[in-house]
């Protein structure tokens, strides 16, 4: 089984998928609704962050333990759309009802939402990945995945940027980023300029999968029952398993990528909630910053989707990976008057105004190579496996390749948030990710590329 014949409508329908999902990780995760959760629904910020970190544990959890199951039973039943369709509503029906976490409201609801809108989010992206080896060439995956992956920080950061310029008041003059009212009358007292990224982001979804679902080609539904795809995608899954015992270097590549996936996934998470918590950001200075980063991911992945056909996708990971041990240290090491865990010393003065200190620029700074490399890492190894695996078998390996990246995303959370617990201190908690970041980056340096090819 090979490419199918795709037309550019069905390609760039494809594409607007990351398009249509990325404003769930960029606004509700990691720069408006998690920061929020973690400033204002409760009252100790690091208890906030440990609170945030353990509910991406618990859905980590989820999606590491079904995410194979699901892509094997793809396979077994061939069609990928209904799947992201099913999803599709749980995580729409999820994002809306964060509409309801005010301030003093019980924490257990917006809990509950964002668990189902990741694992929702999460396993549709198992789905839609698992297309690409039928859409496109080998060649062309890296360009592609880099491009589409482009395309989604463009449609985050355009969510973000309605956000802090019509919807996010400031608390002191109500008025937003623009000098204008926010839209709808809505009363940053009461958090309803981040509560509203939940029905936004679900509204944007609902409409950008449609091309998806309209243009892209599927596999064709076999005729199977649904039981019987169960069984049929449990034992392929058994049989991926045991392949790998002789296929040593995609289990080396599936090895490195969950370590290293688990610390990018930790810094996008909780980046945002560090500094609401060390400078007191609120809506409008996070959505600033993730504008910036947001810019900066956007040349990354067009840069890195040339990058990418010439040096090939394990440079580009490798490359980025680098970058984010560098950034990492720098955020960990940045606080008020000092950066580079105190060798240089900084002027405690606010000049007023966004980003007012110079510690806060430090962290800007250290931010933009986060925008640099985070798109690129996560783009060119899912370009890295679709250049490992035949379109027949990629369901249960890109699978395995969410398994890979979620199996062990507990750890990288829960280490944060366990150490933040334990010494009080936030800053310590994010230096666990340094170590994720640095140990994935070892792996990969024995890994061959194509991970299918003996090491």
């Amino acid at each position: 089984m090979g490419q199918q014949n795709v037309t550019r409508a069905g390609l760039l329908g494809w594409m607007l998928f990351d398009w249509a999902a990325q404003p769930f990780f960029t606004v509700i995760v990691t720069f408006i609704f998690g920061p929020y959760f973690v400033s204002r629904l409760t009252s100790d910020a690091d208890y906030g962050q440990a609170m945030w970190g353990y509910t991406l544990t618990v859905s980590g959890i989820i999606i590491a333990i079904l995410s194979p199951i699901l892509g094997s039973i793809a396979d077994a039943t061939g069609a990928r759309k209904p799947w992201i369709a099913f999803f599709a509503v749980i995580k729409i029906t999820a994002l809306s009802a964060l509409w309801f976490a005010a301030p003093g409201s019980p924490l257990v609801i917006p809990l509950i939402c964002i668990v189902l809108a990741t694992i929702a989010a999460e396993f549709s992206i198992v789905f839609n990945d698992s297309m690409l080896p039928k859409l496109v060439t080998e060649e062309e995956t890296g360009r592609i995945s880099n491009l589409a992956w482009g395309i989604g920080y463009l449609g985050g950061m355009i969510v973000l940027i309605a956000v802090v310029a019509l919807l996010a008041g400031s608390p002191e003059s109500g008025k937003t980023l623009l000098g204008l009212d926010p839209l709808f009358g809505l009363d940053p007292a009461t958090g309803e300029d981040a509560r509203i990224t939940g029905p936004i982001s679900a509204l944007w979804y609902l409409v950008f999968i449609l091309p998806m679902f309209l243009f892209t080609p599927d596999t064709k539904k076999t005729a199977i029952s649904a039981r019987a795809a169960v069984r049929s995608g449990l034992r392929e899954l058994g049989h991926s398993l045991l392949e790998l015992k002789q296929r040593e270097g995609m289990l080396r590549f599936l090895v490195a990528r969950m370590i290293y996936q688990d610390g990018v996934n930790g810094l996008l998470a909780l980046g945002g909630t560090f500094a609401a918590g060390m400078f007191a950001w609120r809506t409008v200075e996070l959505g600033v910053y993730g504008i910036i980063l947001n810019v900066v991911a956007i040349g990354g992945c067009l840069y890195a989707s040339r990058l990418d056909r010439k040096l090939g996708s394990k440079t580009i990971v490798m490359a980025s990976l680098i970058c984010l041990v560098i950034a990492t240290l720098g955020i960990v090491s940045t606080g008020p008057g000092y950066t580079l865990f105190g060798l240089l010393p900084l002027s405690t003065d606010d000049s007023g105004g966004l980003f007012g200190t110079a510690a806060e620029k430090a962290y800007i700074v250290f931010g933009l190579l986060v925008g640099i490399a985070f798109g690129p890492v996560q783009a060119s190894s899912r370009s890295y496996l679709a250049r490992s695996v035949r379109p027949d078998e990629a369901g249960r390996y890109f699978g395995l390749y969410a398994l890979s990246g979620r199996a062990t995303s507990f750890l990288a959370p829960a280490s944060v948030a366990t150490i933040t617990l334990a010494t009080g201190s936030a800053r310590l908690g994010m230096m666990a990710l340094v170590a994720f970041l640095g140990l994935g980056l070892l792996l990969l340096l024995m890994t061959p590329y194509p991970a299918s090819k003996r090491a």
